[in-house]
C-alpha cells in the first residue's frame, strides 16, 4: 500500500463504485460536488468519448466509469493532482478505459481534438480570483477554486470546442453564478437543457447547482426536482446516501 502514496497522501473508499483513490488533506480532496456533477451527467451506458475538465485527483473520471464503457479522458492543470489521479486509475486498473492529460483547459481543445467528443464535464473554480479570502490556502486548493488559471467563461468555451454537435456538457456551480453561466453557455452554443439545485437541508438557501446543455440544441429547460443534502437531524438524507453509499441491500 505504501508504495502508491506519498507524503501525507491517504487511500479512500468510493463505496457506492467499489473503487479506491488517493487523496491528501493538504493537497487536494474531492467535494460532494464532484459526485453530484459525476451522477448528474447524462453519458452513454456503452461506447463514446467522455473529457472531464479540471480533474484533480481524477475523481470524477472514477465515478464515470462505474457508470460507462466509453473512453474517459481527465485534464487537469497542476502536475501534483495529475500525478494523484493517474495512480488511482493505475491502482484501480482502469488505464484501459481512463486516460489522464496534464495540460491547461484553455488549450486542451487544439491538444484532444475539435468536435470530437460526446459528453464533456466540468467541476471549474467557484470563485472570482479576487475573492482568494483565505490566506493559510495551499497554491493546489488556491488553484483548484479559485479562477486564478480558468474562468468560467473560458471553461465553457473549451467544452463547446470540444463536443460534436448534440453532445452534452455538465457543470457544477454555486447559484450566485447562474446567470453567468447560462449567458456563457448560450454564447458558445451550449442550450441549457436540464436544471437542478442542491440545498444543504430543507428550508435552506441552495448552495450548489448542476446544469447540462446540448451543443446546437433547442431552447427547452427543464427544472428538476430540488436534492436536500442534510435531513431534520444533520444526517445525509437517502438521496445523497444512495449516491455516496450505493443502495442499501
Amino acid at each position: 500500500m505504501k508504495d502508491w502514496l506519498k507524503d501525507d497522501e491517504r487511500l479512500d473508499y468510493l463505496l457506492a463504485e467499489d473503487l479506491r483513490i488517493i487523496q491528501s488533506p493538504s493537497v487536494f480532496s474531492f467535494s460532494l460536488d464532484a459526485v453530484l456533477l459525476s451522477k448528474f451527467v447524462s453519458v452513454p451506458h456503452h461506447k463514446g468519448n467522455i473529457v472531464d475538465l479540471c480533474s484533480g485527483n481524477g475523481v470524477i473520471p472514477l465515478f464515470l466509469s462505474a457508470r460507462t464503457k466509453g473512453n474517459i479522458t481527465g485534464v487537469e492543470l497542476q502536475p501534483r493532482l495529475f500525478d494523484m489521479a493517474e495512480r488511482s486509475i493505475r491502482y484501480n486498473k482502469l488505464d484501459e478505459q481512463i486516460c489522464m492529460v496534464l495540460g491547461d483547459v484553455k488549450e486542451i481543445p487544439a491538444q484532444l481534438g475539435i468536435e470530437k467528443y460526446d459528453v464533456v464535464t466540468c467541476n471549474p473554480p467557484y470563485f472570482l480570483a479576487h475573492e482568494a479570502s483565505d490566506k493559510n490556502l495551499s497554491e493546489h486548493y488556491a488553484i483548484a477554486r479559485h479562477e486564478l488559471h480558468l474562468t468560467l467563461e473560458e471553461a465553457v468555451q473549451s467544452a463547446s470546442k470540444l463536443l460534436k454537435q448534440g453532445g452534452k456538457a455538465a457543470f457544477v456551480h454555486r447559484p450566485g453564478r447562474l446567470l453567468d453561466i447560462v449567458t456563457a453557455m448560450r454564447a458558445n452554443r451550449l442550450e441549457p437543457k436540464r436544471l437542478q439545485f442542491i440545498y444543504p437541508k430543507e428550508g435552506k438557501e441552495a448552495n450548489t447547482l448542476l446544469i447540462e446543455g446540448i451543443k446546437d440544441g433547442k431552447p427547452d429547460l427543464k427544472i428538476l426536482p430540488p436534492l436536500f443534502v442534510y435531513d431534520e437531524k444533520n444526517e445525509y438524507t437517502p438521496q445523497v446516501r444512495e449516491l455516496l453509499y450505493g443502495k442499501e441491500q
